[in-house]
């Protein structure tokens, strides 16, 4: 799942960009820029695949050496992103997507925000395929599976953000690393919403779903490295055992997400504290560690508790950063981020974009997957293991599959949909699905 989550303009050390007076300031601030209100109107997502280079290897389609960044960065030309190149100008590509990359040397595409679904998939379809053109004429191949069965855990970015990630999850056993390094997602935006009251039931919504989903898309039987245990998505186990305060937030209890939000980000413990001296994070040279004191929360850090080690309050910077470090199913980002969905085979990705876009398409809509999904909520533990196993959970995926498929935007996404419910009646799982997601030849095909 994604971690390179910093724009090219705040990928710096710099940190007084504003002071913060109180915790409840702190807290009105969080929920100011997490939640921007104003009519849902736009849809985005991010694509993230494993990546290879040099000779196929019939073992596996990951079982290949992980490309050198110096080649990445030769590839991607002027689209490469700083922390690979850093005097690159980081262009988006044609059709509006940003290219950067994950601990492991995994590329994701950031979409650029559209008014619809068809047209958000038609333009990152289009970067996809550039993409892999591009990676291509350095014998780098992208793949297209949610967690790498094949080559073990290894980080290739040596920026300090994630020395010092994998020394915070570290302490969990090897999931921190698996998670970082050997994983990839589908993850669909969608806006906050109109007011208040939206925001709350489209929150609600897209958590009670998540399991369902989750379930639906589930494609990752296998990862490498992880202990023992049959799971239909590693991918999302491997989130699940990571730092529980960061990832599973106790929305169940929240009536009101944005200021519960503000609450909980407070209260979640510093991954680092980034240090003005240590030079910029967008090269890969030596950089001061950005370590933070254990168990030390941001509030703790506001109050003045962390004067000693730090040796200084944090400013708006700090906080913007450490909301980057926040990783629920759901993340508050201006946008609603949905973040439980495995990286699918192939051009299959569009099928969830579809669906997320239609369960949010309006309240009535939103108010109904909410009741389909509501004996469903909180059951993330049972989704990512069993998948579609589960009879309950593969119910409630088929339920608001058909939803989806009688309020998307277009003929050709309700017939996806459709399809995608029919797989999920049977118990497929989308790489046992037998219908095309499209002619074009994929990545898939090493």
């Amino acid at each position: 799942m994604a971690v390179t989550l910093e724009s090219p303009e705040s990928a710096g050390c710099a940190t007084e960009q504003g002071e913060l007076s109180s915790r409840a300031a702190a807290e009105a601030y969080v929920g100011g820029v997490c939640f921007k209100l104003g009519p849902p109107a736009l849809i985005g997502a991010e694509l993230e695949w494993l990546t290879v280079q040099g000779e196929c290897s019939a073992s596996g389609p990951s079982a290949a050496p992980r490309p050198q960044l110096s080649a990445m960065a030769d590839a991607l030309g002027p689209y490469a992103p700083r922390s690979i190149a850093p005097d690159s100008p980081a262009l988006a590509l044609p059709g509006g997507s940003r290219v950067t990359l994950e601990p492991g040397g995994q590329i994701e595409l950031s979409s650029a925000p559209y008014g619809a679904a068809a047209q958000l998939c038609d333009r990152l379809r289009d970067d996809a395929r550039l993409l892999r053109e591009l990676l291509e004429s350095r014998s780098i191949r992208t793949v297209s599976v949610a967690a790498d069965a094949d080559r073990r855990p290894k980080r290739l970015l040596q920026l300090p953000r994630y020395r010092a990630m994998e020394r915070s999850f570290g302490g969990v056993g090897p999931f921190g690393k698996l998670m970082m390094c050997n994983t990839a997602a589908t993850q669909v935006s969608v806006d906050a919403g109109a007011d208040r009251a939206d925001v709350t039931a489209r929150w609600s919504a897209l958590y009670a779903v998540g399991p369902a989903l989750l379930a639906a898309f589930a494609c990752s039987p296998g990862l490498r490295g992880a202990p023992p245990g049959t799971w239909a998505s590693q991918r999302m186990r491997a989130w699940l055992r990571l730092d529980n305060t960061r990832t599973r937030p106790p929305v169940l209890d929240w009536a009101d997400p944005i200021a519960a939000y503000g609450r909980w980000a407070l209260d979640v413990p510093l991954l680092c504290v980034r240090r003005p001296d240590g030079g910029a994070e967008g090269g890969n040279g030596d950089c001061a560690e950005w370590s933070a004191p254990p168990g030390a929360t941001f509030a703790d850090w506001l109050s003045g508790a962390l004067d000693d080690e730090v040796g200084r309050r944090p400013g708006i910077g700090d906080l913007d950063y450490h909301l980057t470090t926040l990783f629920p199913p759901v993340r508050a980002s201006g946008h609603l981020e949905v973040r439980y969905i495995d990286a699918q085979p192939g051009d299959a990705w569009t099928v969830p974009v579809h669906v997320i876009d239609a369960l949010m398409s309006s309240p009535a809509v939103v108010a109904e997957a909410s009741s389909i999904a509501a004996p469903l909520a909180g059951r993330w533990v049972d989704a990512a293991r069993y998948g579609l196993a589960d009879p309950d959970i593969r119910a409630g995926a088929v339920a608001l599959l058909r939803l989806a498929a009688e309020h998307t935007a277009t003929d050709d996404a309700a017939r996806a949909v459709e399809s995608a419910a029919k797989r999920c009646r049977h118990g497929r799982t989308p790489t046992e699905d037998d219908t095309e997601h499209s002619t074009e030849p994929t990545e898939t095909a090493l």
